[in-house]
């Protein structure tokens, strides 16, 4: 069993993996402020709802967008495990093929769910990992990282419209019952929802047009539940591929 921690710009998930089982998923809020002491708390207080034994644990990895706290994070897990904790970056094996202009600029968040979705479903691949900001994966038919997209989260883009625009409140990311609002709520999650999933089915067209082919879609990220069931395009949802990419890349890197 790996423990399993992926630090995003708004959440940190952290997940136990068995095999090519997640047996636990739970998100914490990132926190740029919190000491070592603190997040090692936070962790050993999900292992302990889990009932998750350090002795079973035999390693840790860790895949980090917020460089302020990956060093604290890594000290923290490695205080509970007593074992030195991989983290995604320059000297890890991960096997991916990057085909950009700089690969070093590639995210490790984009890099493990590439590498995850290549181990478990057939390519060419479109992966989109929608949280503070929404970002797309494009993986050709030879499993070539060949490049993607970034556009501003659904939250992101929340925040701002009722931030510039004085008489609009804040809203809950529910659905509305129809696409076409009776009111100023129902205007903004209508608005809020369904633009993001036709954003993500024109993605799709656009994106297999230059493929020259369909490609298989994948939906992962924190929002990713409250938007796909929208869209119109097949798309497959998976909640815990970042965590199984991790899994995968631990194993590369398994001494």
């Amino acid at each position: 069993m790996i423990l399993a921690i992926d630090i995003g710009n708004t959440n940190i998930v952290i997940g136990c993996i068995e095999e090519q089982n997640c047996l636990f998923v739970e998100r914490l809020s990132t926190v740029r402020t919190k000491t070592e002491l603190e997040y090692a708390i936070d962790i050993k207080n999900v292992l302990d709802i889990y009932h998750i034994k350090r002795a079973d644990i035999e390693g840790g990895i860790i895949s980090s967008v917020v460089p302020q706290i990956t060093t604290v994070a890594k000290l923290a897990v490695e205080k509970i495990l007593k074992k030195e904790v991989l983290v995604v970056g320059a000297g890890i094996k991960t096997g991916l093929n990057i085909r950009i202009d700089n690969p070093a600029q590639l995210g490790s968040d984009l890099v493990v769910d590439s590498v995850a979705a290549i181990a478990e479903y057939p390519a060419p691949l479109l992966i989109f990992d929608l949280g503070t900001a929404n970002t797309v994966c494009v993986i050709d038919k030879d499993k070539h990282y060949i490049g993607g997209m970034i556009y501003p989260g659904i939250g992101v883009s929340l925040d701002s419209l009722t931030a510039h625009a004085s008489q609009l409140g804040g809203i809950s990311l529910e659905p509305p019952e129809h696409i076409i609002g009776k009111n100023t709520v129902e205007c903004m999650k209508s608005g809020t929802i369904y633009s993001a999933a036709a954003a993500i089915d024109g993605i799709i067209d656009r994106m297999n047009e230059e493929l020259d082919g369909r490609a298989t879609v994948i939906a992962t990220g924190g929002l990713a539940k409250k938007i796909v069931p929208y869209c119109r395009r097949k798309i497959t949802l998976d909640d815990n591929l970042l965590l199984k990419g991790l899994a995968v890349i631990y194993r590369k890197n398994r001494k």
